[in-house]
C-alpha cells in the first residue's frame, strides 16, 4: 500500500484530535459543545481552519469576535492572536490544518 490512511473520531463530545503531525503539516480535528473553545493563545503557524458543522465564533488580535458558519474556511496568519470559542447550541466542529508544520 502506498497511501497512509488517518481516521477521525466522530462523536459530539469535546474533542481535540490530532490526526496527523508531521514534518509537512499538522491536521487537527476539533469538537466543542456551547461555551467550550481554546484558551486565547498566538497561531505557531499559518493555519487553515475549516468549520464542517456549526457556527464558530473567533476573535483575531484586537479584532471584534466574527461568527463563520460550517463550510467556511478562515486562513490565519502565523503569529496572530486567536480566541476560538463555540458561543451556539449546536455542536461545533473544525479541522484545523497548520503549514507549513510548526517547528516547535
Amino acid at each position: 500500500m502506498i497511501e497512509q490512511v488517518y481516521h477521525m473520531t466522530k462523536g459530539n463530545d469535546r474533542m481535540i484530535e490530532k490526526v496527523i503531525q508531521d514534518e509537512n503539516v499538522h491536521y487537527i480535528h476539533m469538537i466543542f459543545k456551547k461555551d467550550e473553545g481554546l484558551p486565547e493563545h498566538f497561531s505557531n503557524s499559518t493555519l487553515y481552519m475549516t468549520v464542517l458543522r456549526g457556527t464558530l465564533s473567533i476573535g483575531l488580535d484586537e479584532q471584534e469576535v466574527n461568527r463563520y458558519e460550517a463550510y467556511s474556511i478562515l486562513k490565519i496568519p502565523f503569529n496572530t492572536k486567536m480566541n476560538v470559542k463555540n458561543l451556539d447550541e449546536e455542536v461545533l466542529e473544525l479541522i484545523v490544518l497548520k503549514a507549513p508544520a510548526p517547528q516547535n
